[in-house]
C-alpha cells in the first residue's frame, strides 16, 4: 500500500523518545520530511541523528518545544511549515500525567495535567489547521491512552483528561471535514516503553511485588500474551495520518493486543 507520504511535511510532538520517537521513525521510513520536538535539545539532536541513520532519510529535523508554552508551539508549527511550504500531518503527543489516586492529587497536579495533556493538543491543532486549510487537506492524529475506552487503576488524571481529547477530535472531525482534514485518536495499551516501566514500577511498589512478577501477570491478562512493540503502535498512527486514509475521521481506536474489553 502506498501511504503517499514521500516528501510530505510531518510534525510529531514530544518525540525524542518513547512512542513519539517510534512514530517519527516510521514516518521517516516512508520518506516524509519529519520534524520532531521535545524540551531537551541535546536529546533531540541525538534522536534526529539516530532516526536519520536508521531510516536513511536525511530529512529529519528538530526543534525545542515546551508543550505548555503556546508561543513555542506556534513557532514549532511555523518551522514545520517553512520546511516544505505547508504541514500535511500533525501527530499530537505529550508526556503522560503522573500516576496516583484522586486524594493524592493537588490543584497544581490537575492544572499541570490539563495544560500538558489537553490544552497542548488544542494549541497545536489551532496552530497547524490554518496551514492545512490553505493547502486544502491534512491529517491529525492524537496519541492518547487506553483510558479513552476503559478507566485505568491509579491513573485518575489520565482517566479524566484523555477522554477530553476524543471529544475534541470528534467535534473537529465535523468542523474540518469540508477542508478534507481528517482527525483521529489512538490510545496505546501495554506497549514496551520507558513510560510503561515507570507506571509498572509505581504499581509494583503499591502492590509490594517485583517488576518481573507484575509484568508476567500483566501479560497473562492480554489476549496476545505479550506487551506491544512501539513500532506496532506507530504503524497504526502512520496509516491514519497518511494519504492512504481518505475516509476515516472522528474515530478513537486502541492498539492493545485485545486487552480493553469495552466496545
Amino acid at each position: 500500500m502506498d501511504m503517499e507520504l514521500a516528501g510530505k511535511s510531518v510534525l510529531v510532538t514530544a518525540s525524542s523518545k518513547g512512542l513519539g520517537k517510534a512514530v517519527a521513525v516510521e514516518y521517516a521510513r516512508e520518506g516524509a520530511n519529519v520534524l520532531i520536538s521535545s524540551r531537551d535539545e541535546d536529546v533531540l539532536k541525538q534522536t534526529a541523528e539516530e532516526i536519520q541513520r536508521e531510516t536513511g532519510n536525511s530529512q529529519v529535523d528538530y526543534q525545542v518545544c515546551d508543550m505548555k508554552d503556546s508561543e513555542q508551539i506556534a513557532a514549532l508549527a511555523a518551522k514545520a511549515a517553512e520546511r516544505t511550504g505547508g504541514i500535511d500531518v500533525l501527530v499530537n503527543n505529550a508526556g503522560g500525567p503522573p500516576a496516583g489516586k484522586f486524594m493524592d492529587m493537588k490543584d497544581e497536579d490537575w492544572y499541570h495535567a490539563f495544560e500538558l495533556n489537553l490544552l497542548s493538543f488544542v494549541r497545536t491543532i489551532r496552530a497547524v489547521v490554518p496551514y492545512m486549510q490553505k493547502q486544502g487537506e491534512g491529517r491529525i492524529v492524537n496519541i492518547a491512552s487506553s483510558s479513552i475506552k476503559q478507566s485505568l487503576d491509579n491513573l485518575v488524571l489520565s482517566n479524566t483528561l484523555r477522554p477530553g481529547i476524543t471529544g475534541l477530535a470528534k467535534t473537529l472531525s465535523q468542523e474540518l471535514a469540508e477542508d478534507s482534514i481528517l482527525i483521529n485518536t489512538v490510545g496505546p495499551g501495554t506497549i514496551e516503553t520507558d513510560r510503561m516501566v515507570e507506571l509498572n514500577r509505581f504499581t509494583a511498589d503499591q502492590q509490594g511485588v517485583s517488576l518481573s512478577e507484575l509484568k508476567r501477570e500483566a501479560e497473562e491478562g492480554i489476549p496476545m500474551k505479550r506487551y506491544g512493540r512501539p513500532d506496532e503502535f506507530a504503524k497504526a498512527i502512520v496509516f491514519l495520518g497518511s494519504g492512504a486514509n481518505t475516509y476515516i475521521t472522528g474515530q478513537s481506536m486502541i492498539v492493545d493486543g485485545g486487552w480493553v474489553k469495552a466496545l
